[in-house]
């Protein structure tokens, strides 16, 4: 895909969870980021990766499983981002999503938001 200006796009689902070294430590999910605050780095990584493990399994799919629990706002559009193009998301991010292939999803990404896993959609 390329943009008005000529620049390739693409478009991206993620799932997002926080943790306590999330640049901001509330959610949809947990408003006072209790739950989030109280969440290690290694916790969300394994909570993450169980997930990743379901839809590769085929045993949920990514739309279901980010509408209940990611903790970005994208979740009740089943983890759609929408189309961005190059310095629109963090550089980890946004690096992962343009090295994906369509249909791919992503190991777990860090950034300051938490950890990601990416799905690849155009």
């Amino acid at each position: 895909m390329a943009s008005a200006a000529g620049e390739e796009t693409v478009r991206a689902s993620h799932i997002l969870i926080k943790h306590e070294g999330s640049r901001r430590k509330a959610s949809w999910k947990d408003p006072e980021g209790r739950v989030i605050s109280a969440t290690t780095r290694a916790d969300a990584a394994a909570r993450l990766g169980e997930l990743r493990s379901q839809i590769l399994a085929g045993r949920a799919s990514f739309a279901d499983l980010a509408a209940q629990h990611s903790d970005c706002s994208s979740a009740r559009r089943g983890g759609d981002l929408g189309t961005f193009g190059r310095r629109q998301m963090q550089k980890p991010f946004e690096d992962a999503t343009y090295a994906l292939k369509v249909g791919e999803i992503s190991d777990i990404i860090d950034t300051e938001s938490g950890v990601h896993i990416i799905l690849r959609t155009a």
